[in-house]
């Protein structure tokens, strides 16, 4: 866990809490908080058994809402939400600071902005195990430059789906946008039937349960993303971004820029 600047203070203050398949940034401004993105979670193994039978999913809604809205879509709206018969090895924004359009797949060994392993036995090892990741995924430039990310959305937007996909689309928002508490949280905007049209469905990969596949919801403000392709589909990613603010950057930049002025 790490806390930047004085909880409590007048000025702007975060805490980030990341471990392995977790990452929760939070900033507060005036007592309140006012950015909760990015907010990932991921599952490794995806689906594993426990004793009696019964199985342990833990981001089963989060992968079960999005199959099954997209199985629902008439074929000539399932032609324009699945935009490749393969799913990509991971997400597609990864883990940037910023996203911005044109935004594509890094492999595994350069997620690390630094050499974290500086013995060559284990960055070889990273690399063998990025390489067969890639290799898998059997992605050449023209699948990237399909699910690429761009800055208008891919995919259906939820205009043209029914009112129990409308439904389905809702409940797979708060998967996500219930991680955080009611009061901070945006799920209530998508009430508005307005702003829920404006979000869009775009999935890459087959349909069937347990299958590699990727989907991602994006509309203003709002960028969605899970992968589960890794191990046999059985390794999973999903996050929560602002396309245009996270980490509260457009906050801290108004407060910056307030604060300069003043001085």
């Amino acid at each position: 866990m790490r806390v930047f600047g004085e909880p409590g203070g007048a000025a702007p203050w975060g805490w980030r809490f990341g471990g392995h398949h977790v990452s929760l940034n939070n900033l507060v401004v005036d007592g309140a908080v006012v950015a909760t993105t990015p907010c990932f979670l991921g599952a490794d193994p995806a689906t594993s058994p426990l004793l009696g039978g019964a199985v342990n999913r833990p981001l089963a809604r989060v992968e079960d809402l999005a199959r099954d809205l997209v199985r629902s879509l008439h074929p000539d709206l399932a032609a324009r939400a699945v935009l490749l018969a393969r799913a990509p090895s991971d997400l597609v924004t990864a883990n940037r600071t910023t996203v911005a359009a044109g935004d594509r797949v890094i492999p595994l060994a350069g997620i690390w902005r630094d050499e974290r392993f500086p013995d060559a036995s284990e960055q070889a090892k990273l690399q063998a195990l990025s390489d067969a990741i890639d290799d898998a995924a059997g992605y050449g430039d023209e699948h990237h430059a399909a699910l690429e990310y761009t800055s208008e959305p891919k995919g259906v937007p939820a205009a043209d789906l029914d009112a129990e996909q409308r439904a389905l689309l809702r409940g797979l928002l708060g998967t996500y946008l219930g991680r955080v508490p009611d009061e901070v949280s945006p799920l209530r905007r998508y009430d508005d039937d307005a702003e829920l049209d404006a979000v869009h469905l775009a999935w890459a990969g087959p349909i069937g349960p347990g299958e590699p596949h990727y989907y991602r919801l994006q509309g203003p403000r709002l960028l969605l993303e899970w992968d589960n392709t890794q191990r046999g589909a059985n390794h999973a990613h999903s996050v929560w971004r602002d396309p245009e603010a996270d980490f509260g950057l457009d906050v801290l930049a108004r407060h910056r820029a307030d604060w300069h002025r003043r001085a």
